[in-house]
């Protein structure tokens, strides 16, 4: 039998690099499944050269924007010939303030594990970097026999407040990307995202295919207002 796991993604700064050089790390707009993964993978306490990290990517997974994140760049000095005083600069994008709903699919055991593990983890947590660690414990939660597109099709939005009531409309039209065999859509991509390797010293990703859908979801803080207003009338 199959479960599904969500996890609530957010914090001040949160970080999802790609193809990037020396001098300029991008970021992703959205959690990249190997960020998502290796993060499991520190909860469960495997090490970067753990062979068991490598099975982690067979779990199905999905990814809900649900709050997007505004782009922070940040820059460090870095002086790489003291002799002759020689500097460059390393710039670094964050994501501010941006609140993500990832859904995982996998065994029924195996998901227990990993829930158990998010709110036990052996090593530090954190999103994307290491400066990056969540707002507060990890919001989770289990449905059976549910894929990962299901559960976030119908799994209330989780944007901040302040967020949802600038949105006036009823419903929001959120960002869904997912594992491609998962939907039908024509906005299909491949994403350098599986894990090859977490070693330092040799770090390598593989491509997957992914595809992107939008999926309404309820403002009940527009909808609130909204209901204020005529009482006050």
């Amino acid at each position: 039998m199959m479960r599904t796991l969500t996890i609530k993604l957010a914090a001040p700064l949160q970080s999802y690099g790609n193809e990037a050089t020396f001098s300029r790390r991008t970021s992703y707009h959205y959690p990249s499944k190997s960020a998502v993964l290796g993060m499991i993978a520190a909860a469960l306490g495997y090490r970067r050269d753990d062979p068991r990290i490598l099975q982690l990517n067979r779990l199905i997974i999905a990814v809900r924007i649900d709050q997007p994140g505004r782009i922070l760049t940040d820059f460090q000095t870095i002086q790489y010939d003291q002799k002759h005083n020689k500097r460059s600069l390393s710039y670094k994008d964050y994501l501010q303030d941006a609140v993500f709903i990832t859904a995982i699919s996998g065994d029924d055991q195996q998901i227990m594990t990993i829930e158990n593990a998010l709110h036990h983890p052996k090593f530090q947590l954190f999103l994307g970097r290491r400066v990056n660690v969540p707002a507060g414990p990890l919001h989770t939660q289990v449905f059976e026999n549910s894929d990962p597109v299901s559960v976030l099709k119908t799994y209330p939005w989780q944007a901040a407040k302040w967020y949802q009531r600038r949105v006036h409309q009823d419903y929001y039209s959120a960002e869904l990307i997912t594992d491609a065999n998962l939907v039908k859509s024509h906005f299909t991509s491949f994403v350098k995202d599986n894990i090859g390797s977490f070693d330092e010293n040799h770090r390598w990703h593989v491509y997957r295919s992914v595809a992107s859908i939008r999926v309404k979801l309820l403002n009940k803080s527009y909808q609130n207002t909204e209901h204020d207003i005529m009482a006050n009338i």
